[in-house]
């Protein structure tokens, strides 16, 4: 089949515009992570690793 997808938390728990700095998943996509199937955790995991990304840059250029 697949690889199941690992929940990102790493126990950071800090929003900022509603995204979570430490996972980078929204609140609703948080909240909803339970009761989503193992295709849709994949597809939030890939969206919010950009998030971070994106994160991170916005970080670099405030210094």
């Amino acid at each position: 089949m697949g690889d199941k997808a690992k929940n990102p938390c790493i126990s950071i728990c800090k929003l900022k515009d509603d995204i979570c700095i430490g996972c980078g998943r929204s609140r609703d996509e948080m909240k909803a992570w339970k009761g989503m199937k193992n295709k849709e955790r994949k597809a939030v995991n890939e969206v919010a690793a950009q998030r971070l990304k994106q994160l991170g840059k916005a970080k670099k250029k405030k210094k």
